[in-house]
């Protein structure tokens, strides 16, 4: 589930207004945790003439916003959940003004709660956030008295320095100020990258840990993010950086942290797992302790030394609360609260005032829906309205017309009926000999971020897409590439879509038409892609000839684990994927014959 990373957006709004686009410079739960009640009497200890030895402190969770302040749509707003029948129901979860409102909820009756985050609040946005630099998204997060997040993968889309402005505060570069009269004035929470250093000074970027305090109760939080950020973000969004191993980092810091007394310690890592199943309340633990999940955070959790008492994860846009093993063999919580603002984790951590330390063996935690039939939280609608004014003008715009839910982010096949439709419209814009001459186009998965969905958003109509929709699917405005390679070459690419770094975890690239092939995953490794079926045209692969293959410049790059697309020659600079994916909705749909979901029928899938 990597993401791709973000170009620096300038490039995009000069882009935008060479279109003829209005620019933003021409413009002047399910149960709410709080019903538990927890901590009264327990927590302040009225009418007592002494404290009592513990307390209840709530930890409130959640990871992967990646600026949505409005609610995800389509099956990407779903959570799911089994009920003890077996029947799947899917709800509806999500949006900034009802996760305001549930963790609101939740904190009532809470004399000590904290809230705290897994990463990648910002990047891969929504148009309403990522037009503006991600300003709406750290506002809200203001609002929503965030206490501590972690850095992620995309708090580097654009670099060190703007994460640095994020933080801090100040008007961007180069598009200045949005509101007249209105500076930026930053997070109001510390960023905490523990595991990144400057390569010059060897110093962290950002702070390693911070330490929440509450009428003597003391808790440290580490923050790291994924030790192969530098594999999924572009050059330029780590330049002059190191990043380092999450287990040494977080141990390092937890062993600082215990010298100075403090004994209670959470670790907020941007590096998850996969769960057997999607539903958000699937008991992980059964039958036996971390039993039910997967993937890199497990080996991470049982390396962290046991000083760390919980772990808040992310990245992998997962649901659990799973207990994995520490160094010594205890039980240690582990949670992910899905993404897109959809869940948050509510976990109980007492606190023995005579050991400073959290008492493990009393650790809860559950995952909460942030359902959309809670009231609005009114602050949170009016920022939206706020910047949804400013946004108009480029927002609204229509670019075609669907006859359906196109799916990108929801479906969970290797082949998605939006990466069809993404991938023909690079082929396309891309063929002709000016323009690259592109015989087959590349699309990696974690790059669509949405569904292009029926349903109007606004008041645009049903089947309209509009220039917001057409972002909120493509935010990163990567550069398009058209490079020289050979077809051992295109085999090789194809191969490590499940071997070398994503054989735990595939990313099976979205192919253009004409591009046919056989996935065996009943096989492992490099072998699950059957080499003498991979055909263009109908024709077999010829490994010593030359083919002309665009991609996106992350993908040209060798990004997401593809060092063979990396390798490509005679690279020629096209058009950014956004503009081509609108040019093609232009081209393909009309009001009276609109586009429908493309059949997904290229990659032959046996189970």
């Amino acid at each position: 589930m990597s993401a791709t990373p973000q170009k620096n957006r300038a490039s995009r709004r000069v882009l935008a207004a060479a279109a003829g686009l209005v620019t933003v410079g021409a413009l002047v739960a399910a149960m709410p945790a709080g019903a538990h009640d927890r901590g009264h009497g327990h927590g302040g200890g009225h009418g007592h003439g002494h404290k009592p030895r513990t307390v209840d402190v709530q930890l409130l969770s959640f990871n992967d916003l990646h600026g949505n302040l409005e609610p995800p749509a389509g099956s990407a707003g779903n959570v799911s959940k089994t009920h003890p029948d077996g029947t799947v129901e899917s709800i509806p979860a999500g949006g900034v003004e009802y996760l305001a409102t549930s963790l609101r909820t939740a904190r009532k009756g809470n004399p000590y709660s904290v809230t705290a985050a897994g990463g990648d609040m910002v990047g891969a946005s929504p148009l309403l956030s990522g037009l503006f630099h991600d300003e709406p998204t750290i506002e809200a997060l203001n609002k929503l008295d965030l206490d501590v997040t972690a850095v992620g993968n995309h708090e580097f889309d654009e670099g060190a320095t703007e994460l640095a402005r994020l933080q801090n505060g100040g008007c961007h570069p180069v598009e200045g100020c949005y509101e007249e009269g209105k500076k930026f004035r930053g997070a109001d929470f510390p960023y905490l990258a523990a595991n990144v250093t400057k390569e010059k000074t060897g110093k962290p970027l950002l702070k390693p840990y911070t330490v929440w305090k509450k009428k003597g109760v003391k808790i440290g939080f580490i923050g790291v993010t994924l030790e192969g950020t530098p594999d999924i973000v572009t050059a330029n969004g780590v330049k002059g950086l190191k990043f380092h191993d999450e287990v040494e980092t977080i141990n390092k810091y937890a062993r600082e942290l215990d010298r100075k007394g403090v004994k209670s310690i959470v670790a907020l890592i941007h590096e998850g797992g996969a769960p057997a199943s999607t539903s958000y309340n699937y008991d992980c633990d059964s039958p036996g302790a971390g039993d039910g999940i997967s993937g890199p955070i497990v080996d991470i959790a049982k390396g962290i030394t046991p000083k760390v008492d919980a772990l808040v994860t992310g990245h992998t846009h997962q649901a659990y609360v799973c207990t994995v093993p520490d160094p010594s063999g205890k039980p240690r919580m582990v949670t992910s609260a899905s993404s897109f603002g959809k869940l948050y984790t509510d976990t109980t951590l007492t606190y023995d005032r005579r050991t400073n330390d959290i008492v493990r063996t009393s650790v809860k935690s559950a995952n909460h829906v942030v359902t959309r039939d809670q009231p609005k939280a009114p602050d949170m609608t009016r920022l939206i309205d706020r910047w949804n004014k400013l946004a108009a003008p480029i927002a609204n715009k229509p670019q075609g017309w669907i006859s359906a839910d196109i799916n990108g982010r929801g479906s969970t096949a290797p082949e998605k009926p939006l990466g069809n439709v993404i991938a023909d419209a690079q082929l396309e814009g891309l063929a002709p000999a000016d323009k690259g001459g592109a015989e087959v186009a590349f699309m990696n998965p974690g790059g669509i971020r949405a569904d292009l969905v029926h349903k109007a958003s606004g008041s645009e109509g049903d089947g309209v897409v509009t220039y917001g929709e057409a972002f909120t699917v493509q935010p990163f405005t990567n550069m398009m590439n058209v490079v020289d390679l050979t077809g051992a070459q295109l085999v090789t690419a194809l191969q490590q879509q499940v071997s070398g770094p994503n054989e735990a975890s595939p990313k099976i690239l979205q192919v253009s038409r004409g591009l046919t092939y056989t996935l065996d995953l009943t096989k492992s490794g490099a072998d699950r892609v059957v080499a003498d079926t991979i055909k263009l045209n109908g024709e077999a692969i010829d490994p010593a000839r030359t083919y002309r293959v665009a991609m996106n410049e992350f993908l040209a790059g060798g990004g997401d684990g593809f060092p063979a697309l990396g390798q490509g020659t005679n690279k020629l600079v096209g058009a950014s994927d956004l503009d081509l994916f609108n040019a093609y909705l232009a081209a393909h749909s009309t009001a009276t014959a609109p586009l429908a979901p493309p059949a997904t029928d290229r990659i032959t899938v046996i189970q």
